[in-house]
């Protein structure tokens, strides 16, 4: 018979040595914070004892933010006396897209200090806030040939009539277009209290720098005090 050799023992660390192991991260750490500590101080001795540095940094962050403030008003006023002098004739007008008409009734909107209500559907091509807080909703007929195109009538405004006050909650209810409306058109407008732009008055309002709620006759009461009374 062999004898077999006797099993070796696992060598298990000894306690010192693990509680050494356990506190070297804790000592490191102190050390860390204790370096950043002393940095921190001799930074703010440092600038306690040269103070005019801070002074000057103060001076140029302030002039420079008066600098950006007034570049940017400017650019600003820039932008809405652009806005403002934004203008269509009738043969400009006539020569879009349907689609280019639409965003030139928004942009004429705009020019004259509405808020952008964002394109529409369901009979709303463009939606806008006024700055007397009354909501627009404008749908868009462009005729390619102008006056001699077909005349809006009144299935189209019973399709305007039918979505413009109950699904968009709108004050003011328009049809636009660079062409004529018919007489039973304008007769349906006038009892369901819709506003027409035609032709004739699209080009005054296009070239002109009048408000289209001041061409406009019969408008709803503001929802707010007026920014331009």
């Amino acid at each position: 018979m062999t004898r077999r050799p006797p099993a070796r023992r696992r060598m298990t660390p000894r306690p010192g040595r693990r509680r050494r192991q356990q506190d070297l991260p804790v000592t490191v750490l102190a050390v860390v914070a204790i370096a950043a500590a002393g940095l921190v101080v001799m930074v703010v001795n440092w600038l306690l004892a040269h103070w005019w540095l801070l002074l000057i940094v103060a001076v140029v962050a302030i002039l420079g933010g008066i600098g950006w403030w007034q570049e940017r008003t400017q650019r600003v006023q820039w932008e809405r006396a652009r806005a403002r002098a934004l203008r269509y004739g009738l043969a400009q007008l006539d020569a879009l897209s349907h689609r280019q008409f639409e965003y030139a009734i928004r942009d004429l909107m705009n020019r004259d200090g509405c808020t952008d209500g964002g394109q529409g559907d369901l009979g709303a091509d463009v939606k806008a806030t006024d700055p007397q807080g009354r909501r627009w909703v404008i749908q868009c007929k462009h005729r390619r040939h102008g006056e001699r195109g077909a005349a809006v009538g009144t299935p189209e405004l019973q399709v305007l009539n039918g979505t413009g006050r109950p699904v968009h909650k709108a004050d003011v209810v328009v049809m636009v277009t660079n062409g004529r409306i018919t007489q039973p058109g304008r007769g349906f407008a006038r009892q369901q209290r819709l506003h027409l732009v035609d032709r004739q008055l699209l080009g005054s309002w296009a070239a002109g720098s009048r408000p289209l709620w001041e061409l406009l006759p019969a408008l709803p009461p503001p929802r707010k005090p007026s920014q331009l009374s």
